[in-house]
């Protein structure tokens, strides 16, 4: 409205369409949650109105939506509308979750408001600012048809019965338009935002959806790891027990056959069975260490460095077990740290280091090598990211051409009790 051109462009007549389809549908609104309230309660008791009662508790939902439509008309901004997902299909589940949330008594209380006293404000508006200065300024026109060419009244007030007092009331309603023109834009913007406050959730209910997720994707990330806890116990008490019974059964089988043909075969396929069960015993390690289970942080991160073949310093001073969510994450970080220094920083020693204070566990590891680790190259450090941020962690990565390379790893947690392990 403070542009020069707001008079000439489509604003003003938008502003007006906007309160004048409020006015209309502010009936249409009153008429319709009056004869559903007046029906649902006589027939209530044979208990055919209590669908119709329903049906006005829910009446704020339809009119919200025609009300965020009605907003492109003066918000460019669309008004979110956001409601809670049934938890099973159904008629059923839609209504109960449609009658326990917020955001549709919310919208109920716009529809009574808007039913009750918003569509008459619309109407008012419209009059004052639009159609009283359109009479005004359509004088002489009204003089040439209603009025003969004798007189006429202008806003059956004021008697007009000369052609020059005609044109010069006509110069007056356009003067009066376009101040009119900023009311109704004032009105209009009101009116708007008044909507959009009633019908746009609230604050406390975008945080109440930020906890949720948050919950959400906590009890996902233990789902994971129980998941795969659950692989890592079934792998070693199922397929590699039967791995270790064929390489001994394989191995006496070799010692009982006579030289030959079948001897070399024997010793062949024992060769393939140690060497499967070599990588068995492996795999079930990335999966979940069983030392990380049973010993801690500290002592899962001892063992990778001593499987390193770099030679790696570990410096962790951890106050007892933390949660396993977090012990998981910060020792494949680790891991995954330590494999990339082997394979790319040709580095000649390494470091892991890690605290826990102020809430937060703290990890770094550092090596000696050619720097240069770039987290977008494929080294795997994006991957290490985002199961840093599942957990609400930070991840930094220094590595400047030359060296050293500095890997950073922060995980908000708290230590667990000694009891909580021994469920």
């Amino acid at each position: 409205m403070r542009r020069p051109g707001f008079l000439l462009s489509p604003w003003p007549w938008r502003s007006a369409a906007y309160l004048l389809t409020g006015a209309v549908t502010g009936v249409v609104v009153l008429v319709g949650i009056v004869v559903s309230a007046v029906a649902g309660g006589v027939l209530a008791v044979v208990l055919v109105g209590l669908p119709l009662l329903v049906l006005t508790v829910l009446a704020g939902v339809p009119v919200a939506w025609v009300e965020r439509h009605r907003l492109r008309l003066v918000d460019s901004d669309p008004a979110p509308g956001r409601h809670a997902e049934p938890a099973a299909a159904g008629l059923w589940a839609w209504l109960t979750t449609r009658l326990r949330e917020r955001a549709t008594w919310r919208e109920l209380g716009h529809a009574l408001l808007f039913a009750g006293l918003l569509w008459p404000v619309d109407a008012l508006a419209v009059t004052v600012a639009l159609l009283f200065p359109l009479s005004v300024a359509a004088a002489p026109l009204l003089m040439a048809t209603v009025g003969g060419g004798q007189e006429v009244k202008v806003l059956k007030q004021w008697t007009v019965t000369t052609w020059p007092a005609a044109f010069g009331v006509a110069v007056l309603g356009l003067v009066l338009m376009a101040l009119c023109a900023y009311v109704l834009g004032v009105a209009a913007g009101a009116r708007a935002e008044l909507t959009r406050l009633l019908i746009a959730p609230r604050d406390g209910d975008l945080s109440a959806r930020v906890v949720e997720l948050a919950r959400s994707r906590a009890r996902l990330v233990d789902a994971f790891e129980a998941e795969r806890r659950r692989i890592e116990r079934d792998l070693h008490d199922g397929a590699q027990q039967r791995l270790v019974a064929l390489t001994m059964t394989l191995g006496l089988a070799r010692l009982d056959a006579p030289p030959g043909p079948l001897a070399d075969q024997l010793a062949k396929a024992h060769e393939e069975a140690d060497r499967a069960l070599a990588e068995l015993r492996e795999l079930i390690h990335g999966i979940h260490p069983k030392v990380l289970a049973d010993y801690g942080l500290e002592a899962a991160v001892a063992d990778a460095a001593d499987r390193s073949p770099v030679p790696v310093d570990v410096d962790l001073e951890l106050p007892g077990r933390l949660p396993e969510s977090v012990e998981a994450a910060a020792y494949f970080v680790v891991c995954e740290a330590l494999a990339n220094i082997a394979r790319h920083s040709g580095a000649s020693r390494a470091e892991v280091s890690g605290r826990h204070r102020d809430g937060r566990l703290c990890l770094r590891v550092r090596d000696d090598g050619r720097g240069g680790a770039d987290a977008a190259a494929g080294t795997g450090l994006t991957g290490l990211a985002d199961r840093v941020s599942v957990l609400d962690g930070r991840l930094s990565l220094s590595s400047p051409p030359g060296g050293p390379t500095l890997l950073s790893v922060e995980f908000p947690c708290d230590p667990c009790e000694p009891t909580d392990r021994s469920v």
